[in-house]
């Protein structure tokens, strides 16, 4: 084992490197770019459609002349409820009738990149170590314009509200604006002097319905900066207003990339090999060429995929085909992994972040060490990948679900020789994702089908195929080393992760379209800030350090809900009750004697405790605490589990969450409660094993995953709050493993350091 000392000097001397001059020449590069961009003429227009009946105001908002008002959502829908949350702040500023609100996904635009993921995740585009805040500004500066420049229109990090609910109410803002001006010239009025409630313009007892005047709204001029509406007595923002995406989804109309059906569309199946540099070596193509119901067969030289007239025939027909595939390298395997991971911990590491002067604080005192480890993560949403493909003359129609639509037009066009403007996109909404639509494999691989077999097709990925093919969030070991004050309160904190860099594949794989195996490999060795994210806490302890170890598993690996945030927080939350045990102290009071400048934080786990009835974390209350802050979001859980004849069984969740102003405290509500259920399925499984180059697991029964029954009682409180709207969408999922281990070690007094949840040795 490296000694604390030894491990910061091999951490210093992996620190990237930096000299005056190539601070000098970063800082004039960096700022002849920022020149000649700065002089790159840039205009950008809505390149919305319209219906004849329908005007747009802007690249938000479209007006009927029935009064029904288009809102247009620039981020993939998939059940975190995003196309009610902007429709309904749009709707409030507007001052329209919710019962007249129409959504639209909107087309790739510039006028819709997110900048602000793009500023919190800088490390996906940009490494955020070793660069002076002198070159940093203008690479900042740099990236935020080269994603406005790809359109870059991620949805992720629970960022859909935080970044637009500005630029839709200036939107919504503006065109009321027009919509009075329009009133004002009927009634020979000014402007400034009209209000908007339920769809009507309205000056003292007149009223005219929006559908009267938005045609000649629409050809007006918009006051210079947004004129925002004063105060409603009866706002929509705030309200628990209905879902409206819900409907659709109750009856089963709303439509899925698997639900499209085209004239003359055939279906298609698709078998891979194993994970890593993996080659088509051969079919039986004679076998394969008597399958009932087979049309085709399309070779690639990494997948041999089959179409029929329906998926189960073209499905079947693979094993017909019985296609062998030959890998370069050493299979990937769990043994593999987790030597890799072992030896990482152990080799030097990159110093992402550090605090006061650890390297003396652990000198000659007393080190208390504990080892975590987690398991791969595996998405497993209700919807496995699916698209559809259609050729159109020259271009090519494809419709898919993907939280990149830009990019994944790109990949689209890269797979097939096609230039991005002969693909048209319809993005689509995801029966569930946790990041899964970032991968744009089946996308390429639908239109490569569609192009050579010249007629529309349905991929659809089978449930085995996503689980072995799909990247899952990787997995991680980690070492905590402490030395505690004379209180038994924690003075110094070294917090080592042995993980692959990520972010740096992910990149790669989402906007130079390199197939996962390359980009694992290029990844090696990275240092990746988001690798460790969430590791430096809120707690208030004087000397803290956060090590990367990038590990070099051999298994690509991606994004997930929650992403690192996910097993920081465990190794955090479990580490610190391991220490208030040592101090002779309850979890509660332990947290909050470190939650001095984290008030937010502290106010979240005072009332969960409150509220669950803490009784003090003693043995046999079977009560677990954990918290975490992250995307502007605070939560803490208290969570009552036990170990019963039937395993593990969570009885209790309680939850209190501080994430601002809630647009909709209904849908804020489903996604805490939604991430909990998530938290709970990585707590207890979705995993697996690897060997071979493949997963073991090939379908949902055989991830572990929580049944009805042992879905536990939830309560969540919401902390009334006028901040800024913080994340939902991941904020409940980080602190649900640590509450639960906890909790299993005051009833059980056994401490578990492992997830999935397991007292098996590391």
């Amino acid at each position: 084992m490296v000694g604390i000392r030894d491990t910061a000097l091999k951490n210093k001397s992996r620190l990237p490197q930096v000299s005056r001059r190539q601070m000098l020449v970063g800082a004039t590069a960096a700022g002849g770019l920022a020149i000649a961009w700065s002089l790159w003429p840039r205009d950008y227009q809505p390149n919305l459609t319209a219906a004849p009946d329908e005007h747009v105001f802007n690249a938000f908002l479209k007006i009927g002349d029935d009064g029904h008002v288009s809102a247009i959502v620039p981020q993939c829908e998939m059940g975190q409820g995003v196309t009610t949350l902007l429709p309904q702040i749009m709707a409030d500023e507007l001052g329209a009738d919710w019962r007249t609100i129409a959504v639209e996904t909107a087309p790739i635009s510039p006028l819709y990149t997110n900048t602000l993921l793009v500023d919190e995740d800088s490390g996906l585009f940009m490494p955020r170590t070793g660069v002076p805040d002198f070159v940093a500004d203008v690479r900042g500066w740099a990236r935020r314009e080269w994603a406005v420049r790809h359109a870059v229109m991620l949805t992720a990090n629970s960022s859909s509200v935080r970044m637009f609910e500005g630029p839709c109410r200036a939107a919504a803002a503006q065109a009321r604006a027009l919509l009075m001006m329009a009133a004002a010239a009927r009634w020979d009025a000014d402007w400034e002097d009209c209000d908007t409630q339920d769809g009507f313009v309205t000056l003292g007892k007149q009223k005219l319905r929006f559908g009267e005047v938005a045609a000649a709204a629409a050809l007006l001029e918009p006051p210079a900066e947004p004129v925002y509406r004063a105060s409603s007595g009866d706002p929509l923002y705030g309200k628990e207003l209905t879902r409206l995406d819900l409907p659709a989804k109750v009856d089963g109309s709303a439509n899925y990339a698997g639900d499209i059906r085209l004239p003359d569309m055939v279906f298609a199946a698709i078998r891979q090999g194993p994970v890593g540099a993996t080659r088509l070596k051969s079919i039986d193509r004679k076998a394969g060429m008597a399958s009932p119901g087979l049309l085709h067969v399309v070779t690639h030289e990494r997948w041999v995929a089959t179409v029929a007239r329906n998926w189960w025939a073209a499905n079947r027909a693979l094993d017909r085909f019985a296609p062998v595939f030959e890998t370069t390298g050493t299979p990937v395997s769990t043994d593999r992994i987790d030597a890799a991971l072992k030896q990482a911990l152990k080799d030097g590491g990159y110093r992402m972040s550090h605090k006061g002067d650890v390297a003396e604080a652990m000198t000659g005192r007393n080190r208390i060490t504990a080892e975590y480890a987690v398991a791969p993560a595996l998405h497993a949403p209700i919807e496995t990948r699916s698209a559809t493909a259609a050729p159109d003359g020259a271009r090519l129609r494809v419709w898919v679900a993907t939280q990149a639509p830009a990019q994944c037009r790109d990949a689209i066009a890269a797979a097939t020789g096609l230039s991005p403007g002969d693909v048209v996109l319809f993005p689509m909404m995801a029966g569930g994702s946790f990041d899964a639509c970032l991968d744009h494999s089946v996308a390429a691989q639908a239109a490569i089908i569609a192009l050579q077999i010249k007629r529309p097709v349905q991929l659809a990925w089978s449930r085995a195929e996503e689980i072995m093919r799909l990247p899952p969030r990787a997995p991680v070991r980690a070492r905590m080393s402490a030395t505690l004050n004379a209180a038994g309160g924690i003075d110094a904190l070294v917090t080592r992760i042995a993980v692959p860099p990520t972010n740096h594949e992910v990149r790669a794989r989402l906007f130079d379209n390199v197939p996962a195996d390359v980009a694992q490999r290029a990844a090696v060795g990275s240092a990746d800030a988001a690798a460790v994210e969430g590791a430096a806490t809120s707690y208030a302890i004087p000397h803290h350090a956060v090590d990367h170890c990038p590990a070099d598993i051999g298994l690509p690996t991606g994004r997930w809900r929650g992403n690192a945030d996910s097993y920081t927080a465990f190794f955090t939350e479990c580490f610190v009750d391991e220490m208030a045990v040592r101090a002779g102290t309850d979890g509660l009071s332990y947290r909050m004697a470190m939650l001095g400048d984290a008030p937010l934080l502290a106010r979240c786990l005072l009332t969960a405790t409150s509220l669950g009835g803490w009784e003090g974390g003693v043995s046999g209350t079977a009560q677990g605490l954990a918290c975490h802050s992250m995307r502007g979001s605070h939560i803490a859980l208290m969570a009552t589990a036990r170990q019963s004849d039937k395993g593990l069984q969570v009885e209790q969740l309680v939850a209190v969450v501080d994430a601002g102003r809630l647009v909709n405290p209904a849908v804020a509500r489903q996604q805490i409660e939604g991430g909990l259920i998530f938290g709970l399925a990585a707590a207890v499984g979705a995993t697996t094993d690897y060997a071979g180059g493949v997963a073991t697991a090939r379908k949902l029964g055989q991830l572990g995953l929580p049944r009805l029954s042992q879905t536990p009682q939830i309560l969540v409180e919401f902390v009334d709050s006028d901040r800024e709207p913080g994340g939902l969408g991941e904020i409940a999922v980080p602190v649900v493993a640590p509450a639960i281990a906890n909790a299993m070690f005051a009833a059980t007094g056994r401490r578990i350091r492992r997830l999935p949840l397991s007292a098996q040795p590391l």
